[in-house]
C-alpha cells in the first residue's frame, strides 16, 4: 500500500492538494477579515470648526452625532475652579480609573464664554498634580478642540475617595454641582490648540466616525473558499481510494496468473499401468 501511496503520480496529487488547501484557506481567511473590518467605525468627514455654542447645548445632551466635531471657544478660564481628572492617560480613548491608577491627570478647567455660560475644557495632561503646566493662563484665551459627550459617573472603576479638587470622570451631572456660578453647557471639549499656547501635553482625541454595515457578501466568499477546500479533500480521498483498489486488484490478478503457470509447468500426473499382467506361456 505504501508503494502505491508514494508512487510518482500520487505524490504529485498529494502536493497539488496541499497547495490548493493552503491557497483556499488563505483566501477564505482574507475574505473573513474583510467581513470583520466592514463593521468597524470609519472616519467621517471632518467639517471646519464651528462655535461651541452651536453644538454644546444648555440643559441638554451632547449626542454621538456631534462627538469628535471640531469647535472653537473664546473666553476666560476660571483658575479657582480647575479640577484634576485623576488616573488618566494622555488619550481620551484609554481606560481610566483603577486601570490607569497613578498614570497622571487631565486638566479640567471651566471656560466662561462671552454669554456667561461655562464649557468644560480638558486643557491637557500632566504626570503629577504639582507639574508646572497645571497653572491656568490668565486673560482671554481661544481654544480649538473636539467636542465629547459627558462621561457617566460610573464610566470608570474608581480607586476610592479622591482628594479635594480631583474627580474621576468628566460628568455634567457632577460638574453642575461643583460649578454653580454659571450655566453649564453639555459635554466637554478636549483642546487640540490654544492661544496662548498651553504647556501641558495634549490629550489625544479621535476624529468623528460613522458606523458601517457588515458586508455579508465577504462572509459568503469566505465560506465558498472553504467549501472548495473541503471538496478538494473529498476528491483527493476518492482518487487515492481508487488507486489503492486498482493496485489490490492487479496484485490479486497477478497472483492467480502465477499459480496457473506453475501448474502447467508440472505436467500431467503419472498413474498405475493399464491392462492385464502378462501370463507365461503353457508348454
Amino acid at each position: 500500500m505504501l508503494r502505491t501511496l508514494f508512487s510518482p503520480r500520487l505524490v504529485g496529487l498529494h502536493l497539488l492538494v496541499v497547495g490548493v488547501l493552503v491557497s483556499f484557506f488563505v483566501l477564505g481567511r482574507w475574505q473573513l477579515g474583510e467581513f470583520e473590518s466592514s463593521g468597524m467605525p470609519k472616519a467621517a468627514a471632518d467639517p471646519a470648526p464651528v462655535a461651541v455654542t452651536e453644538l454644546a447645548k444648555l440643559d441638554g445632551h451632547t449626542g454621538s452625532d456631534v462627538a469628535g466635531r471640531l469647535v472653537t471657544a473664546q473666553g476666560t478660564f476660571d483658575a479657582d475652579r480647575q479640577l484634576l481628572v485623576a488616573d488618566r492617560e494622555a488619550d481620551v480613548s484609554a481606560p481610566g480609573g483603577r486601570v490607569a491608577s497613578g498614570r497622571g491627570f487631565w486638566l479640567l478647567t471651566p471656560l466662561r464664554l462671552a454669554d456667561g455660560t461655562i464649557i468644560p475644557i480638558v486643557r491637557g495632561w500632566v504626570p503629577s498634580a504639582t507639574d508646572p503646566a497645571v497653572a491656568v493662563p490668565q486673560g482671554t484665551v481661544t481654544v480649538t478642540g473636539r467636542l465629547r459627550p459627558a462621561e457617566q459617573t460610573d464610566a470608570v472603576q474608581r480607586t476610592g475617595a479622591l482628594p479635594a479638587g480631583q474627580v474621576a470622570t468628566v460628568s455634567t451631572s457632577e460638574l453642575i454641582n461643583l460649578w454653580t456660578d454659571g450655566k453649564l453647557r453639555s459635554g466637554f471639549v478636549v483642546a487640540t490648540a490654544q492661544e496662548p499656547a498651553a504647556t501641558a501635553k495634549p490629550v489625544a482625541v479621535p476624529a468623528p466616525t460613522v458606523g458601517s454595515g457588515l458586508t455579508w457578501r465577504n462572509l459568503a466568499y469566505a465560506a465558498q473558499w472553504w467549501i472548495f477546500a473541503a471538496f478538494a479533500v473529498f476528491m483527493w480521498y476518492h482518487f487515492v481510494r481508487d488507486a489503492l483498489r486498482r493496485s489490490r486488484e492487479e496484485r490479486a490478478a497477478g497472483g492467480a496468473a502465477s499459480g496457473s503457470a506453475d501448474e502447467r509447468a508440472q505436467g500431467p500426473a503419472q498413474g498405475p499401468a493399464d491392462g492385464p499382467a502378462p501370463v507365461a506361456d503353457i508348454v
